[in-house]
């Protein structure tokens, strides 16, 4: 299992790099990953180059492939202008339209005010949304002062657990065992918040229809 981590940080060291270790190591407390970091600011260059010439330089295409090969992903970037960078944006716009597709994804923003917190539902939730990307619940801003703050490293806890959820496959019960109610829980289709969207009858649990339960409420 691989969780590539993408920074959009552009100063060295950067909060945006920092983020996404933290993120990184959070993730990996819950689930035994190899991990790959991939700094787009070493990678600017190629990046232009690609727009110009229609073809990725090696170390690009090496990026490029990581993130279309990886389990699970982590993505962070500054907030420049109220949104994500441009070089964050220039990366993810010459990744293959399917690379992403179900593929989780946690996303990460740093910025220098806290006004800016809503920058992973505006501008990074509907980015990956449309790349069709898994993108998890939680998503993690840190502003100049969170950090060193409790609920900063809340939110980082958090969010590696979720990761670390969606890239780890259910086990199932062995061949021509009955689950019992714990395991069908487990292994049963679930939406990001956890809940169980339906149980298959096909394996000995009957999903008891809407319309059923509320004639069972009626007062007679």
């Amino acid at each position: 299992m691989k969780i590539v981590v993408v920074s959009a940080g552009l100063s060295s060291p950067s909060s945006t790099r920092l983020l996404a270790d933290r993120l990184a190591a959070a993730t990996l407390e819950h689930v035994d990953a190899a991990t790959e970091v991939i700094e787009l600011r070493e990678l600017a260059t190629e990046i232009a180059q690609h727009f110009v010439t229609g073809f990725p330089p090696a170390r690009l295409a090496s990026a490029l492939d990581a993130v279309a090969a990886a389990d699970g992903l982590i993505a962070v970037t500054p907030v420049f202008a109220g949104s994500y960078s441009g070089l964050f944006k220039s990366f993810f716009d010459l990744i293959d339209k399917d690379s992403l597709t179900g593929k989780p994804v946690l996303l990460g923003a740093t910025g220098g005010t806290a006004r800016h917190s809503l920058v992973t539902e505006h501008a990074l939730r509907p980015l990956f949304t449309y790349l069709r990307a898994l993108v998890l619940p939680t998503a993690v801003y840190a502003a100049s002062e969170d950090w060193g703050e409790e609920g900063l490293a809340q939110r980082i806890a958090r969010a590696g657990a979720e990761l670390a959820r969606f890239t780890t496959p259910a086990a199932a019960p062995g061949p021509g065992a009955a689950p019992d109610v714990d395991t069908a829980a487990a292994i049963a289709p679930r939406s990001l918040t956890g809940a169980i969207t339906s149980v298959d009858p096909a394996d000995g649990f009957m999903t008891v229809p809407f319309e059923q339960r509320l004639a069972a409420l009626r007062v007679p």
